[in-house]
This record gives structure tokens, sequence and C-alpha cells, in this order.
């Protein structure tokens, strides 16, 4: 095996799941959020048609929002596991190096710079889609919540925050969907095909081109360096038990967030009756 066909783990088993769960719920939510905001395109009418009317898309909307939460708390936990435990580096924080990583690329695509920027391991790119990803579902839980819960949310805010609520969870899904459609899209499937996230590898010719300072970490035996096991076992015991009382927290908050009123529309069934005339009396 030639040094160019060497493969490098990029994502663990873990983090590749993580990711196929974030692009079912994601392809869920805008399948049954855009034909509610376009309710009026015989596209939608289809889709709210097929799934068995406005109800059961309301249900599968909201279950996969829930399904959504669970994965957040999930990522927050393996971040902290990673930053307290495994003390890893804050890799997706964004850095003024970043800002002119993008300026070098921008020159260098206009023919203004002679080199692309050697970037280490997640590109400016991958970070700005990733906050933009932490921005965007933000905006949406919170959004959520104020047309999930209107009653409860309009104790404590102007009750016209609730149609601009909605109106900034339609704007924020269809931004969303542009935003994975051109831009994900095109870094992932147009300028290169990126399969790690599904293969979980990369080979070498591809860290180089991509992930250049990373792989001089890989090679000089600096990257990834995890505690000796003592250090890890006793940052264990700390973290476990702060961890388990986040998680309740953050499940008790979830439950409140789906439980704390039933406001969901409903369809009645209009019934025609044929209304008769009072009888007159004499």
């Amino acid at each position: 095996m030639t040094s160019k066909q060497k493969l490098h783990l990029r994502f663990p088993l873990a983090r590749r799941i993580e990711h196929i769960v974030l692009i079912t719920t994601f392809i869920i939510l805008a399948g049954t959020g855009l034909p509610q905001r376009y309710h009026d395109s015989p596209i939608s009418a289809f889709i709210i048609k097929t799934l068995g009317g406005i109800e059961n898309v309301y249900d599968i909307h909201h279950v996969t929002s829930v399904i959504v939460m669970i994965a957040v708390m999930y990522h927050l936990l393996t971040i902290g596991y990673q930053v307290f435990v495994l003390r890893s580096k804050w890799s997706m924080m964004i850095y003024p190096q970043d800002v002119k990583d993008g300026l070098q690329a921008l020159l260098y695509n206009i023919g203004l710079a002679k080199t692309a920027p050697r970037m280490g391991r997640y590109t400016f790119e991958e970070k700005f889609e990733y906050w933009a990803f932490v921005w965007g579902y933000s905006v949406m839980g919170i959004t959520g919540f104020l047309m999930w819960n209107p009653i409860t949310a309009t104790k404590y805010v102007p009750g016209e925050l609730v149609p601009a609520a909605k109106a900034a969870h339609g704007g924020e899904a269809v931004l969303a969907v542009l935003a994975i459609l051109i831009w994900h899209m095109y870094h992932v499937r147009i300028k290169r095909i990126n399969n790690s996230m599904f293969t979980g590898f990369l080979t070498e010719e591809e860290m180089e081109e991509e992930h250049p300072l990373e792989l001089e970490e890989i090679k000089a035996g600096t990257a990834d360096q995890r505690p000796d096991p003592a250090t890890l076992r006793k940052r264990k015991m700390i973290y476990y038990p702060i961890a388990a009382i986040l998680t309740i927290i953050m499940l008790t908050g979830a439950y409140g967030y789906i439980t704390i009123e039933d406001t969901a529309p409903n369809t009645i069934t209009p019934i025609t009756q044929t209304m008769e005339a009072p009888s007159q009396t004499p």
C-alpha cells in the first residue's frame, strides 16, 4: 500500500451515526415543515395527503423535533467529555486565522494568491457551516417553543412575538434548506467528493489537500493525544456525575417543552346537517 492509499480515521462510528440522525431528521423536518408554510402549493397538498392529513404532518414534525432535542443533548454531552475528560483542542472554534484562511482562499480562487490556505482539523468552511447550524437550530428551537406553547409564552413575552416566531421559523427553514442544497452539497459533492462522514476515513492524498496541518500533527504523533489511564479515570469520576445531572435537567426541560400545554390545532371534519326551520306556534 502506497502512502497515497493510506487511510486516516477522521470520524468514529458514534460521530457518523450522529450525522446520519441529523440528515434524517433534517429531511423529515423540512419535508413536513415546508408544506405547512407553502400549503397552497400542489406539491404541499400532495405531501400532506400522502402523509395522511395535516394532523399527521404536525405529529411527525413534532416527534422529529423531539428526536433533534435528544440528539443536541447527546452532542453537548459529547463536547463536554472531549473538552473536560480528553482535553481535546477546541478545533471547531472560529479563530482569527480562519478569517485569514477565508480571505486567502478567496484571493487564490480569483488568481490573486499563489497558494491555497493550509488548514487543520476543520476548514474555515466547515467551521462556519457548523456555527450556522448551531445558530439555525437555536432559532428554530426558540421560535418552535413560541409556536408550540403560545399561551405559556405570552405570559412572559408580548403576544406579537408568536406570529413573528412563525415567520422567523419558516424563513429560517427555507434558509437552512438552501444552505444545505447550495453550500454544503457544493463542498462535499461538487467541489470534491467527501464521504468521510459515511466511511469515517480520508485518504492521505485527501488529507494533504484538505487538512495538511492536521496530517502533519498525525505524522508527528501530536494529534489526538490522550491522557494517561489514571488521569482519565479521575476525570471520568468527576464528569460522569455532572453529565448525569445535566442530562436530567435537559430531559426535564425537553419534557416541559413538549407537554406544558396542548394547543396544537386540530382539523375538524365539517358536519353538514339539514337545518329545519323552527315550527311556528299559532
